[in-house]
């Protein structure tokens, strides 16, 4: 007899303990966080533009809280991305290297986000979340083998990908020029025409002798160099342009033209299947950096030609994402953000003379730079019912805050085996406190710590104290059109001794640096934020390069490859390419 009560009442059990997870599962919040590319803090209506159409980023902002003082934690898209994923400075996992490139341009290079750092995506998913990435990646995707996926989304926390593993190049688009193509200037034409001089001078003196074969050798080698870097940027797009469906790669080089509708399509199809669980969607826009691009339903429609056109596609695929969530009703369950990975690139322009970049505002230069133009970016969130609508906060917050906001919310606690630079944004986002956390923030030019930002506690002051800053070209300028992208190393930049210091609060567009003379504070000031630095880089450990020059070269063993490479890796896998009909608007 009790034997036959004994597998009911189990049963039972059963079902009761899982409608508990199950309700508790329905009570822990969503997640979009949407990071465009290279958006500039001036691109956006809400943030005082009044020449492009943003309305449903517009709208986020009305109905949520806006930022104006949200930092990103490094200029360039590898290292600012590795900070927002993790929560640290991008110096603590190696992502930010000593050399000339701070991000990555070949798909074969080894170097990525090392496995030991815990995104916010592997914590969400340890606590029960569906976890996706749709959109731009970059930061790494192999280590010894071509399918090894030791750095890919896949493995730090995100249950689907569908994106691309590197960025959009220039490259990757037919007549948009090369990402190489200021290589020469890193030809050291002076040396070799000194030595050139030299060698005939001598010859002609008698000095040396040079014979017909070494004079043919060198010839011949000169004529292979400049046929291997030929066909490096011919087949350039075929091995970079890849994109990705989790493991597989599903279009070798791929489409662009309509990519963020595809990219779209995808994030909708991920909100309908998991609409009754939590999750996390980290949508990583492929648009505004360049090569640009824009659907076809949306050329020609802003007064700012083909770059204004991919931020109208931006708004408009953010209106389809917040529009999902209303209908499937749970927007008042989701918090929402929506940044940039760093500040507008102002060097961008087509070779033939198209301006491809945005606006950074009041903000000085732009991206690659520690200015605020480079740094200072877009930060909206909302979420109905748990965050005021209308509401701007002028207090200095990071990028960097999202990992450890989004951990408290899961119900995780942050790890304790590691510094979490971030902080939890609720409390001011709420109106719980008026003071952010960051007391100090530390701004890094790759791996050189460039500047310091201090908001003093008890004061509403900001002040910014750079050690070195970028060698503009042309020197009035606010960019450097040389080299395509400011530099970090000693030919580059110009140190200053004592520190160019700048009161933010009442000189946002750092437009004049104080003098001892006419700021009494100035000392002090700067005493106090090399004391902070000094903190700060002890609390650093060391980490691998993954910047190093054998981490970013093109190893041919580490290619990704969807066919052979006598077909040039080539592939359409991909269905959607040119199957489906655009979304509308």
């Amino acid at each position: 007899m009790k034997s036959t009560w004994l597998l009911p009442c189990l049963v039972l059990l059963l079902l009761e303990e899982r409608s508990k997870v199950s309700a508790l599962e329905k009570d822990k919040p969503n997640f979009v966080l949407m990071m465009v590319d290279d958006l500039g803090i001036g691109d956006l209506g809400c943030y005082g533009n009044t020449t492009l159409r943003t309305p449903n980023i517009d709208r986020l902002a009305r109905e949520g809280v806006k930022l104006t003082h949200h930092i990103a934690a490094a200029p360039l898209c590898t290292p600012s991305r590795a900070a927002f994923l993790t929560g640290r400075y991008p110096i603590r996992s190696g992502m930010a290297g000593r050399g000339i490139l701070g991000v990555y341009i070949f798909s074969a290079a080894s170097g990525g986000l090392p496995t030991q750092e815990v995104t916010f995506a592997k914590i969400a998913k340890q606590q029960g979340y569906e976890t996706a990435l749709i959109g731009k990646w970059h930061l790494g995707l192999n280590c010894e083998r071509s399918e090894d996926h030791c750095h890919h989304p896949n493995n730090h926390g995100f249950n689907y990908f569908y994106g691309i593993p590197m960025t959009n190049m220039l490259d990757c688009q037919p007549g948009h020029s090369t990402v190489f193509f200021k290589a020469h200037i890193r030809v050291p034409y002076s040396a070799l025409g000194l030595g050139l001089v030299t060698l005939a001078f001598l010859s002609y003196k008698g000095v040396v002798s040079i014979r017909r074969r070494l004079v043919l050798s060198l010839a011949s080698l000169v004529v292979a160099a400049a046929a291997m870097f030929a066909a490096l940027v011919a087949t350039y797009p075929n091995f970079n342009c890849l994109l990705m469906r989790n493991g597989e790669i599903v279009e070798q080089p791929y489409v662009s033209e309509n990519l963020t509708q595809r990219m779209t399509r995808e994030a909708l199809d991920f909100l309908e299947r998991n609409s009754g669980r939590p999750f996390l969607l980290f949508f990583s826009f492929i648009q505004v950096h360049t090569a640009m691009f824009a659907s076809a339903q949306f050329r020609g429609t802003s007064h700012h030609g083909i770059y204004g056109d991919a931020v109208h596609e931006v708004d408009w695929s953010v209106g389809q994402i917040v529009q999902t969530l209303d209908r499937l009703k749970l927007r008042g369950n989701t918090l929402v953000y929506l940044t940039s990975d760093q500040g507008a690139h102002l060097e961008e322009i087509s070779a033939r003379g198209e301006v491809h970049r945005g606006w950074n505002g009041i903000y000085k230069a732009g991206k690659s730079t520690n200015w605020e133009g480079g740094i200072r970016v877009p930060g909206i969130l909302s979420w109905p019912g748990e965050l005021p609508g209308g509401k701007e906060v002028d207090e200095p917050t990071s990028n960097m805050d999202l990992y450890p906001t989004v951990a408290r919310l899961t119900g995780a606690g942050l790890p304790e085996d590691r510094e979490i630079d971030g902080h939890d944004l609720m409390p001011l986002l709420q109106g719980r406190v008026e003071r952010s956390n960051h007391e100090f923030l530390f701004h890094y030019c790759n791996a050189y710590l460039n500047a310091v930002r201090w908001h003093p506690r008890n004061s509403s002051a900001v002040w910014k104290a750079f050690y070195f800053t970028p060698n503009f070209y042309p020197e009035n300028g606010t960019a450097c059109f040389h080299t395509h992208a400011c530099f970090c190393t000693a030919d580059y930049v110009t140190y200053h001794d004592p520190p160019l210091l700048f009161d933010l609060t009442a000189d946002p567009s750092e437009s004049a640096p104080l003098t001892p003379d006419a700021e009494p504070a100035f000392r002090p000031v700067l005493a106090a934020m090399a004391e902070a630095a000094e903190r700060h880089r002890s609390s650093v450990r060391p980490a691998d390069d993954q910047m190093s020059v054998g981490n970013v070269l093109w190893k041919p063993w580490l290619q990704p490859c969807c066919s052979s490479l006598a077909d040039l890796c080539g592939c359409r896998r991909d269905q959607a390419t040119t199957a489906e009909e655009p979304l509308s608007g």
